[in-house]
């Protein structure tokens, strides 16, 4: 492990968190604002997060695939989940979005305060059909009122190189809502692995698919394409750390 390494790391998580204090704290000013003006404001805070990240860690990142995207138009993101990375790039990469994620997130002092302010699809995962009924109801709402929603099939963060289940959740929104739906693979891990804190330099790639044509597939065939588009963005880089 380079030292270098983690004093860059250090910094960066200091500046990191006194910017979600910041921004956290001043927002609670837009409480009763709507959700499209308190997310530019959290947006800016994303910027300045990614800005630092690349000047203090050297970490940047290149999309592959943009030109997928229909802009004109709310659309649905099956994305795999392996960093904390994306949570602060999808923001930039794609248009206003609400994150699926667990409620408990929401409590956490000042990241969790200000996450609630962007409105989020905040779940149970105890609660079973109740929370897949939240889903459905909410991201059909989301998305038929303007807003992306982006889940991640496999439910939790996963180490380098190592698929988790897909869960149904993400098909099954996708047939209700009937929206462009695409599918997002990208290997932040290499450089900020989950549950860890020492990040690495690198360029992170991010791989974005044709819009999927949902007439033709059922929620089996939604979940396949979605593991096998994971898995065929899984790099040797990638495997051969998992491995060693």
């Amino acid at each position: 492990m380079k030292i270098v390494w983690v004093i860059r790391s250090l910094i960066f998580m200091v500046v990191e968190f006194s910017a979600i204090i910041v921004f956290s704290t001043l927002g609670s000013l837009l409480v009763f604002t709507p959700t499209p003006v308190r997310y530019a404001y959290f947006n800016q805070m994303v910027r300045f997060v990614l800005f630092s990240l690349n000047v203090i860690c050297g970490v940047r990142y290149q999309v592959h695939g943009k030109e997928h995207l229909d802009l004109t138009k709310s659309g649905l993101i099956l994305a795999r989940h392996e960093s904390a990375w994306e949570t602060f790039a999808f923001q930039r990469i794609f248009p206003r979005q609400a994150f699926v994620l667990k409620k408990e997130l929401l409590n956490i002092p000042f990241f969790g305060w200000g996450l609630r302010m962007t409105a989020p699809i905040a779940i149970d995962r105890g609660a079973g059909r109740q929370a897949m009924k939240q889903v459905l109801d909410e991201g059909t709402e989301r998305l038929h009122n303007g807003s992306w929603v982006v889940i991640f099939p496999e439910g939790t963060r996963m180490p380098v190189g190592q698929l988790g289940k897909i869960n149904a959740g993400g098909a099954l929104l996708a047939q209700k809502a009937k929206v462009k739906t695409y599918l997002v693979a990208h290997d932040a891990g290499l450089c900020w692995p989950a549950k860890q804190w020492i990040i690495k330099p690198g360029v992170v790639n991010v791989y974005i698919s044709a819009p999927l044509v949902l007439e033709d597939l059922n929620t089996k065939d939604i979940n396949k394409l979605t593991k096998e588009w994971f898995q065929s963005h899984l790099s040797e880089k990638d495997i051969e750390k998992d491995s060693g």
